[in-house]
């Protein structure tokens, strides 16, 4: 029996994954590692490691321990700093007869990146809001000056490693702006962008030495908590649903191929609709999952079993189409501490009961 070890076991983008992984037709054995005792402990992996941070010395240390130990024969990462930081040593991890399932570093470097990633976009000719990288306070005015929309507001984000939105706001105050970047120690690491609408859409595919493999779309209807967020951003979707564009598509791949001539691995394109309703890259989520992958495991599309099923065993699926194999319509209920809901938006009308 293959094994397969997964990082950031027990938080809700790996149990996603790992979820998926255990309704897979080969039941292969799933061990969990993660850094976080009170989300390890939840996880469904058969057996849970403790590991340090993978930004700590100690990580490729005890990453090797683990590998040596349960000699697994694919390992996955589903955090950007899980990422990054294992795909510097994935030549330690394929010495000890590991496999991985990644693009070339370079490739996650300008993805973990949010400016190099926004330039190739731009660079390719695809449709993005402009950007400036504050490094002081002079380009923070320059922002709102060149940048505002017909309220003032811009967009400000960390550029460094990390989802949900984090570091994110937007505002029309540059005093509450200066504050902001102050708060995260922010200067020269802060981007300010024009603003986009809140409507937003992610296509996920997986990539063999640059063929498309598999690759589904899914809109997003607002955030968990997202109030309760100064960007209104969490990064945990409340409703997912399946939905097809060829607009988004072409898009879609075309900021794939921006960043990498050769994909091979996780391309997770995460876009925002502009005023004229055009679809623009802001991210791609690099070698891991959306949290959300249960949702198509449980639709019909198993894409962690592609996954693991490409690397380990070289086997392409049989789908009916390799875009949006999956209806459109189909959705994905989210709240926090209750099991997510599959369903359609005539089946919602028909459970709820309106007096």
């Amino acid at each position: 029996m293959s094994k397969i070890l997964i990082g950031g076991a027990g938080g809700a983008p790996s149990e996603g994954v790992i979820n998926s992984l255990l309704l897979s037709k080969k039941q292969e054995e799933i061990i969990g590692m993660g850094a976080v005792p009170s989300d390890l402990v939840m996880s469904h992996a058969r057996r849970k490691y403790i590991i340090p941070y993978a930004n700590t010395p100690e990580y490729r240390i005890e990453l090797l321990k683990i590998l040596n130990k349960e000699t697994p024969d694919l390992i996955h990462f589903q955090n950007d700093l899980e990422v990054y930081h294992g795909s510097l040593i994935r030549d330690d991890i394929a010495n000890v007869g590991t496999k991985v399932f990644m693009p070339r570093h370079e490739v996650i470097e300008t993805c973990v990146d949010k400016w190099r990633s926004w330039q190739s976009f731009k660079k390719a000719g695809l449709t993005v809001p402009e950007n400036i990288f504050i490094h002081d306070e002079d380009g923070l005015r320059r922002a709102f000056s060149d940048l505002g929309d017909k309220e003032g507001r811009i967009w400000l984000r960390a550029n460094d490693i990390g989802g949900g939105g984090m570091g994110s706001i937007p505002t029309n105050d540059y005093n509450m702006a200066k504050a902001w970047i102050n708060r995260y120690n922010g200067w020269n690491n802060f981007i300010a962008a024009e603003m986009l609408g809140s409507q937003t859409v992610t296509f996920l595919s997986i990539w063999w030495e640059g063929e498309l493999v598999v690759a589904q779309t899914r809109k997003r209807t607002g955030w968990i908590h997202g109030n309760r967020s100064a960007s209104g951003v969490t990064g945990v979707t409340k409703v997912g649903i399946t939905c097809s564009d060829g607009q988004v598509t072409d898009i879609a791949i075309k900021a794939i191929r921006a960043v990498d001539g050769c994909p091979h691995g996780i391309f997770g394109v995460d876009m925002a609709y502009d005023q004229n309703h055009i679809p623009n890259p802001t991210e791609i989520n690099i070698s891991r999952f959306f949290t959300t992958v249960l949702f198509f495991t449980k639709a019909g599309l198993n894409m962690p079993e592609i996954f693991k099923d490409l690397v380990l065993y070289h086997e392409k699926p049989i789908l009916p189409r390799k875009i949006n194999p999956l209806p459109d319509g189909l959705m994905w209920c989210r709240g926090m501490d209750t099991e997510p809901v599959l369903m359609t938006k005539e089946l919602l009308d028909r459970e709820l009961i309106q007096l």
